[in-house]
């Protein structure tokens, strides 16, 4: 693997758990928070959505927040934000479209180190134009029997590859499927200590039709009246900390179920949203974010439609059953 990114701009930082992180200036936090609130007092509210949760965290739909006033709040504290993103098998032939689209719309202005968790370094498209302050580092993976085996793994690889480097190098993470496309802006106004995306096929469902995982056998279980919303695995991120302690917990759990035979019916993600039931998040993504091209048409609540899972036969690129 290689890493290009130097090591000037490290703030104050924490010891957690042995890892020396590189702290998010607390600053970036309150500016975020006032200037946030003050562009609230300014744009006309969305009444047709739901923007804050019971927890008081921002739900970010369209319309809520002033770009202009978060990207000044944020680019000003030269801020690094790791991308991990898996490509492995035929899951390789969705790289490009995802890279370029990156490109274009996720995190512009601000430094970007996209990790690319693949078995076949090989396929990776050597020919991407980054632009400035924004760098590819390829992370070889073993070949996987299962396709369900990726998704069990990658909160592990996750947690091993922030403990590895990635503490060192930045200060925000986001987690990242690959049969994903960057359709309009997903920028700093989705920068937080948590951050978690609404289903886009369940945000208009009762919990009760959640598809948690309901067998308390799995460490995953969600008892029925409890759960906020269901997340998709999608996308989540956040900083550096938290998304160590989200990963490392869920990687334990996963072990755990796997120590007795068990695999929650959605892995990662059945473990993910566990996690998220403990510990709310404190930043929402709505559907725009995570909206699946599979759903036809478009919603009349979703004004712009930033990140999709692309259409595709799911047999043909699991290559395994």
């Amino acid at each position: 693997m290689s890493i290009s990114k130097n090591d000037t701009n490290e703030g104050p930082s924490e010891n957690y758990e042995g890892l020396t992180w590189r702290q998010v200036n607390h600053q970036v936090v309150l500016n975020h928070r006032l200037q946030s609130k003050q562009a609230k007092l300014m744009e006309p509210v969305r009444t047709d959505v739901l923007t804050v949760t019971p927890w008081m965290a921002p739900i970010v739909w369209e319309g809520t927040f002033d770009p202009l006033v978060i990207d000044e709040t944020f680019r000003s504290h030269n801020l690094t934000i790791a991308t991990t993103v898996f490509a492995v098998g035929k899951y390789t032939h969705f790289l490009r479209d995802f890279l370029e689209s990156a490109e274009k719309h996720f995190m512009v202005g601000l430094d970007v180190h996209y990790y690319v968790f693949t078995d076949l370094p090989g396929d990776v498209p050597g020919n991407i134009t980054l632009g400035l302050g924004r760098l590819l580092s390829i992370v070889k993976v073993p070949k996987f029997d299962r396709w369900q085996e990726i998704s069990l793994r990658r909160m592990e690889l996750i947690q091993t590859a922030i403990e590895d480097h990635i503490y060192r190098e930045a200060h925000y993470i986001f987690c990242l499927d690959v049969d994903m496309r960057f359709h309009g802006r997903v920028g700093s106004e989705a920068l937080g200590r948590l951050v978690a995306a609404i289903h886009p096929w369940f945000y208009m469902y009762p919990r009760s039709q959640y598809p948690y995982e309901r067998r308390t056998v799995s460490t995953a279980s969600v008892p029925q009246d409890q759960g906020d919303f269901y997340y998709q695995a999608n996308i989540f991120g956040g900083a550096l900390e938290d998304v160590h302690r989200l990963t490392k917990t869920c990687r334990e759990h996963l072990e755990v179920d796997k120590s007795v035979g068990v695999e929650a019916v959605w892995q990662e993600e059945s473990h993910l949203n566990w996690y998220l039931v403990k510990n709310k998040p404190t930043k929402l993504l709505s559907p725009e974010y995570v909206w699946d091209d599979a759903k036809r048409g478009k919603a009349e609540e979703i004004k712009l439609v930033r990140f999709s899972s692309v259409i595709k036969n799911k047999a043909e690129v699991r290559e395994n059953p």
